[in-house]
């Protein structure tokens, strides 16, 4: 049985995931639009791990879109999140 604590928590790691899936759908027509895409392969604590698929993944601008487009956004939806990581 989950303690009050471990329920609040848990209710708190869904919000952020729901914030962080409302983020990175808000950025997906971008990325479709030059043939990539982007999924959410996890969120630890205060970290979010995607991995940017089609033309995104290996792209020379790929850690512009991660810095400047992806973890701006999410950060925007989610503060509590201080960093986003590409993962292959």
């Amino acid at each position: 049985m989950l303690s009050p604590e471990n329920m609040q928590t848990q209710n708190n790691h869904e919000d952020t995931v729901t914030r962080v899936l409302f983020a990175l759908e808000s950025i997906r027509p971008f990325l479709n639009k030059d043939g990539g895409d982007i999924e959410l392969v996890d969120v630890k604590e205060d970290i979010v791990y995607v991995k940017l698929i089609g033309n995104c993944n290996g792209c020379p601008m790929s850690f512009s879109t991660m810095k400047l487009g992806v973890e701006n956004t999410v950060k925007q939806h989610a503060p509590e999140i201080l960093h986003v990581l590409e993962v292959d």
